[in-house]
């Protein structure tokens, strides 16, 4: 990954973690990886482990991020998920998936958080 897109992406995660601080997440991890995949964010929210993805984009020219979430890329967050679980002896914890979108109109930035964004995904 070039430079300025990794510094845009590591920006946008910046700006999902403070938003989702305001929103009462806990932040444990970030940028957890495994051979399987890497997770962008894992946080504690009302009970559960939350397994955060943010999708950035500058501008609306490759579509919305929320598109960006393929069912491959379920899969590998979905495995990744299992090992973080498996590795903390955590595999009885309630867990769920959220998607953080980063989105620029206007100049500004736009954030949503996407709760409960999709299911365990199997391979």
């Amino acid at each position: 990954m070039n430079s300025d897109l990794h510094r845009y992406g590591q920006s946008g995660e910046d700006l999902a973690v403070r938003f989702l601080q305001a929103q009462g997440y806990k932040i444990i991890d970030r940028n957890y990886r495994t051979p399987m995949g890497e997770i962008d964010i894992i946080a504690e929210h009302k009970g559960a482990v939350v397994f955060v993805e943010v999708k950035a984009r500058r501008s609306k020219g490759y579509g919305s991020p929320k598109l960006a979430l393929t069912p491959a890329k379920r899969r590998k967050l979905s495995m990744t998920a299992l090992a973080y679980l498996k590795n903390r002896g955590s595999t009885q914890t309630k867990a769920r998936f959220d998607v953080v979108t980063v989105q620029h109109e206007e100049g500004r930035p736009h954030v949503e958080v996407i709760a409960n964004a999709f299911e365990l995904a199997y391979p």
